[in-house]
C-alpha cells in the first residue's frame, strides 16, 4: 500500500463534511459507501435544521451538492450479508451502521468515519484514517 490508502470508505458525517469543505474530493479520491449513505446525510441535515443550527435553504443546497459528490454506493447481496455478520459479531442491535463497515471491509483500503461507534467497530476489521488523510490524498491525487 502506498503512503495514502487507495480507496476510502466514508460514513455519512464524512460525506457531509466533504460536501461542505471539499466537494470535489470524490473526483480525486476513490470513495465508497453503503447505499444508505445519502439517506443518512439527509437525516443529519434534517436534524440540524430542526435544531435550528442550519437554515433550510442551506441544508437543501448541501443536499443538492451531495448528489454531485462522486462516491460509489454499494448495497448488493454480499455487502448486506457482510453487514449482518459484522453486526452479529459486534453485538450491535441495529445492522444499519454495520453496512458502513461491510463496505469498508469489502471495497476499501481504509475507513474515514466521524462516528465513534463505527471507528470502534472497525478496529479489528479495517484500518481507520482521519479526515486529514483524505484531504492529503485528495491534494496529491
Amino acid at each position: 500500500m502506498s503512503e495514502h490508502p487507495r480507496r476510502l470508505a466514508i460514513d455519512a458525517a464524512t460525506a457531509l463534511r466533504l460536501v461542505r469543505e471539499l466537494p470535489d474530493a470524490g473526483a480525486r479520491v476513490p470513495l465508497v459507501g453503503p447505499a444508505v449513505l445519502r439517506s443518512h446525510v439527509l437525516a443529519l441535515l434534517w436534524a440540524e435544521v430542526r435544531a435550528g443550527s442550519l437554515d433550510e435553504r442551506t441544508a437543501l443546497a448541501q443536499l443538492e451538492r451531495l448528489a454531485s459528490l462522486k462516491v460509489r454506493l454499494l448495497g448488493d447481496r454480499v455487502s448486506r450479508a457482510t453487514a449482518w455478520r459484522v453486526a452479529r459479531d459486534l453485538g450491535w442491535d441495529d445492522p444499519l451502521a454495520a453496512e458502513y463497515l461491510a463496505v469498508a471491509v469489502l471495497q476499501a483500503d481504509a475507513l474515514v468515519a466521524d462516528d465513534a461507534r463505527l471507528v470502534a467497530g472497525a478496529t479489528r476489521l479495517v484500518p481507520v484514517v482521519g479526515f486529514d488523510a483524505l484531504v492529503a490524498q485528495a491534494s496529491t491525487g
